[in-house]
This record gives C-alpha cells, structure tokens and sequence, in this order.
C-alpha cells in the first residue's frame, strides 16, 4: 500500500491553524510533526501555501441509487463528492424501493462497496408500519433512522401520532427528521393552486413551504423527544425561527437534541427566485434575508451543530417543469466546501469553525470511528486547498450525472487539488483514481 508525506501544510484541525507535515501510511494519519524523515518510496506532496484540513463529512445526502439512476447513482455523485473534498457520506433512504427493510438496506451497502469513492453510510427509512424491521437496525454499522415528517416519497410519511411516539420510545440510535407540517402545507399549495393552476410563481414557494409548516413541526419533534428520552437530529432548518429551539450551553457530546443547516439555505434567499427559479426550488424552502442571516448566527453560536448538502440531484427537464411539477432539490457536493471558502473570505465564518461544523462535528454526532480529524492513528480522509486558485463553475467541469448546479457561473475563489479516503489519493489536480473504493462507515455505539 502506498505512502505519502504532506509537506509544509497549514492544518486546521480542532480550532487551531499551524503549519506541520503528516506521513500517511496503511491507509492511516501515522505522524504529525514539524520535520518527519522517510524513505525513498514514499511520495511527497508539497502543499506550500495550502490547507490542510480532514474530509467533509456530509450527514445528509440523495444519491438515487437504486431505482432512480436517470439522475444520479453512488458512482457519479460519491466522485463529485471526492472532487469537492467530501470524503463520507450518509445517504438517505427515499430511493426505490425504498430502504425501509434490513435487506433492502444491506442491497445499497453491496453498492456502495462496489462503486463508491467516498466512504459511505446509509439511514434506514422509518414508516407507519415497520418498527419491527427498525430495531433490527444495527448501531455500530447503520449511520441512524430517517424520519419523514413531511415531504415525503412513497409510504415514508410518518404521521401516525402513536407509531411516532413507540418509534421516538423505543431506539436510543439517532432518528433524523425532515420537519415540515403536512397538513399546512396542502392547505397552502391548495390556496395558490385556485389562483395559479400549476404554475404557480416560485417566489411563493417559501410561502406555501411556511416558517408555520416548519416550526408547527420541528417544535413538535422536539416535545416528543423530550418526553420520550430519545436521541433527535432535525435535518435542515430553515427559519430563524427554529433556531431558537435548540441550545449552545452544554458539549455537543452532551445534547440529546441537535440540529443542522444545509449550503442553500446559508447561500441563497428568496431574492434569488427571480433568477434562478425552480433551480433552488428545496423542500424546506430557501426563505428570507432575515432566515438566513438568523441561521449563520445559530450555526456561528452552536445552536446549529452540523454543516450538510441535502445533494439531491433531479434532470433539467425535471426541474425545467412548472412549480407543481418541478421536484425539490438540488446537486451541491461538489461545490459545497468551495462555497464555504468563500463565506471564510469574506469574514462570515472562521475556517476553523467550518471544520468544525463540516468534519469534527458530523463525526462526533454520529459516533464515527476514527474520522472526521487529523490525528495520528486515524483514517487519513484528508483534503487540500489552493485559496488562490478560482474556479468558475459551468457545465464543462460539472462532475454530477445530471449536469447543472445552482451555482453555474459562480467564481469560487478556492480549488481543491487533492482529496485522500483512507490514505489514498482519490482525487488528484483533477484526475481520479478509479481503482479505490470508500469504505462503510463503522460506529463507537
């Protein structure tokens, strides 16, 4: 197995900013020091004027494989992910058929064993009817359950009060919710249906998806939690107003209730309709100026905890449709650390506290093992940047099998040059090595 030495790095790991080398061997960091010798098979990379810093670990993450591979599958998405320095991910369970059962979910780990680049964990899918099937879910090989309480695909709505309840009672492994209020939210669709048909503007989208949809829900999540002990994780948050659910005086290590905020929704606000259109059409819904600077004070805070994409690709002629017709969602992997960098430019967040949120804290959340810092004795899942390398975003350099991102002709100021997964380099100044698969994730639990 190949050796590598990453000279004259500037790290960022675990809130501090210092410039060492690090000696990768057996898949694993095996040194940190200022001066390390080695021998002549290793290979060095000079990584002057870069930074070093450990893998994004998204936590939330649509690769459509199985059963809706015309948009995307683990191969093409987890190869974008790798380019855009996110070295793992937990994939949802909305795909079809859906992973609501132990063999359907054990069907996508074959996959992801076969073709992923990043390393890869997967949610089993919760539904009205399969809590039985649930607690045979494995805590030290399954990421956590995903819920859907709103917005869902197929039968994974999960609005039967009492199966919520027995559900949130009877597993101490994360549950992950989508919160959003069903019932508001058809009333409000129905409302702007008699007025538009289909075609409703997009610009009411964050008004049909409401700040009332999202807290009516998010807020009721938490109650249950609460009374039952369990362990909750809130996808998404889109409002303002849900940040104030959510505390910042206790350790992460120490909170039963957590929460996270996805790229869009810190990037993006309802300004941007009027250009982009259904292109940032998400479920929840991109909202106001004052929703997105009231989430980068939580996330900045610790009332936010974790930084993710929701990457959940759809055809331009999918999204091309009029608003009822158009899915939600969007591809952002690629794109997702770059678009960071760029808030850390302009002085919104701390490279150190983006690290934070995109490494150390995903890892901590989830209990993964040996991941998600740069330590020695841990997987080197390691990525390196050029800050002084911009990169315009278009269809020529778009990786994602459904070839668009909201973020085309945006000019990043930042390049990743390279990406290690388990001390291989996957990703090299834009060439892939194609022979090195990730690896699924394993849990301290």
């Amino acid at each position: 197995m190949s050796s590598f030495l990453i000279k004259n790095a500037t790290i960022v790991n675990e809130n501090k900013t210092f410039k060492a080398d690090v000696f990768i061997k057996n898949e694993i960091i095996q040194k940190i020091s200022s001066e390390i010798n080695v021998d002549e098979n290793t290979e060095i990379i000079n990584a002057e004027g870069k930074y070093l810093i450990p893998g994004f670990i998204d936590d939330q993450v649509h690769f459509r494989e199985p059963g809706l591979t015309h948009k995307a599958n683990i191969a093409t998405e987890s190869r974008a992910a790798v380019a855009g320095g996110i070295t793992t991910f937990i994939e949802m369970p909305n795909t079809v058929p859906q992973a609501t059962t132990q063999d359907l979910l054990e069907d996508k780990f074959k996959i992801a064993a076969k073709d992923s680049y990043a390393n890869y964990s997967f949610m089993f899918g919760g539904t009205n009817d399969n809590l039985e099937e649930l607690l045979k879910t494995d805590p030290k090989k399954v990421a956590g359950i995903k819920l859907f309480l709103g917005s869902s695909t197929g039968n994974m709505l999960v609005d039967n009060e009492a199966v919520l309840e027995k559900i949130f009672s009877s597993t101490k492994m994360i549950i992950s919710v989508h919160c959003e209020d069903e019932a508001t939210i058809r009333k409000n669709t129905q409302d702007y249906k008699e007025k538009y048909g289909d075609d409703i503007p997009v610009k009411y989208h964050p008004i049909i998806r409401s700040e009332e949809a999202c807290y009516l829900s998010s807020s009721k999540a938490i109650e249950l939690a609460k009374k039952t002990g369990a362990r909750l994780h809130i996808f998404h948050l889109s409002t303002e107003k849900e940040t104030h659910l959510f505390r910042n005086d206790i350790p992460l290590e120490e909170k039963q209730i957590t929460a996270e905020v996805c790229i869009h929704h810190l990037w993006f606000s309802d300004k941007d309709y009027a250009e982009k259109g259904t292109h940032i059409k998400w479920n929840p819904a991109v909202k106001s100026e004052k929703d997105r600077q009231g989430l980068w004070k939580a996330l900045l805070d610790d009332r936010i905890d974790v930084l993710a994409t929701d990457h959940a690709p759809h055809t331009l002629e999918e999204k091309d449709n009029v608003y009822t017709k158009a899915p939600s969602g969007g591809p952002l992997v690629q794109h997702a650390v770059t678009a960071i960098l760029e808030k850390v430019k302009e002085g919104v967040i701390p490279i150190e506290k983006a690290v934070e949120k995109m490494s150390h804290n995903p890892a901590k959340l989830f209990q993964i093992e040996k991941r998600g810092f740069i330590k020695e004795g841990f997987y080197a899942d390691l990525v390196l940047i050029d800050t002084n390398k911009p990169q315009t975003v278009s269809k020529d350099n778009i990786l994602y099998k459904c070839g668009w991102s909201p973020f085309e002709g945006t000019t990043f100021s930042s390049t990743i040059t390279q990406t290690f997964v388990n001390g291989n380099l996957v990703y090299n100044n834009g060439v892939f090595n194609n022979d090195i698969k990730g690896k699924r994730l394993t849990f301290n639990r």
